[in-house]
């Protein structure tokens, strides 16, 4: 190395320091976080949105490996989409997390509340060098962040009622494709959303979040739904009345 100014060698430890810092959570060069642990989880232990906790807590340690992953990964190294990816991943593998801190001893999320407390609020997420909550990852960062309601079909909240979880990670690459498919999927399942006569009945993640749906619920079908629903809705729209279902909170396990 003689002949090359100490400054430049300084430069080239640091530069050669971060991507080792990177590299347990961001593919080298390309701007992606590899996914493939939990890819592998939740091929083998989700089956149509039925989460198997027993089998997921018999490689908890794998799951934790992941979890390990994401908190190393500077997500500000990452595209938006990738962003967006990892944090709807933080967020649904955070509550497997979650569940598996008491079940089977469980049959809800919200037995892991108490009487003024939330499941939410437990500081458990290990992302961006903090420690934050559910539902600071979601609602100061998910939702404000990148604005897109979709997500709201995504991230899942270990309940029969919520959207069902995704039997592969989401990928930066495919993003957009994944959350339309699972935001479509939900908008036609009839047990959670359903159109009789004029009235449309939906679930109530439309109520809790009606800005995301610019209160207008209508027309988010209108411009997801297809087939006979979005027929229906585009012949009544003048005369559809929105009414909104009980939400199912029982885990969503066998």
């Amino acid at each position: 190395m003689k002949g090359i100014p100490r400054s430049r060698l300084v430069l080239w430890v640091v530069i050669g320091m971060t991507a080792f810092r990177l590299g347990g959570g961001v593919a080298r060069g390309e701007g992606r976080v590899d996914h493939g642990l939990y890819a592998e989880l939740l091929q083998t232990y989700v089956h149509r949105g039925v989460v198997d906790y027993a089998g997921f807590q018999r490689e908890e340690a794998r799951l934790d490996a992941y979890l390990d992953r994401l908190a190393e990964t500077d997500t500000g190294a990452l595209s938006r989409d990738e962003q967006l990816a990892v944090y709807i991943n933080a967020y649904n593998a955070w509550t497997l997390k979650l569940i598996l801190s008491a079940w089977p001893e469980i049959d809800s999320i919200k037995d892991l509340g108490g009487l003024f407390t939330s499941p939410w609020e437990k500081k458990l997420v290990r992302l961006d060098g903090m420690v934050m909550t559910l539902d600071h990852l979601e609602h100061e960062i998910i939702r404000p962040r990148f604005r897109d309601p979709r997500i709201h079909f995504a991230v899942n909240c270990a309940s029969r009622g919520c959207p069902p979880l995704r039997s592969e990670p989401y990928r930066g690459a495919v993003l957009d494709r994944q959350l339309s498919e699972m935001t479509r999927a939900f908008l036609h399942d009839s047990k959670r959303n359903r159109i009789e006569g004029d009235v449309l009945y939906v679930s109530r993640i439309f109520k809790w979040y009606a800005e995301d749906f610019d209160r207008d619920v209508v027309g988010f079908f209108l411009q997801y739904a297809g087939g006979d629903l979005q027929a229906a809705l585009a012949e009544r729209r003048g005369d559809i009345r929105v009414r909104y279902l009980d939400y199912d909170w029982s885990l969503n396990g066998p």
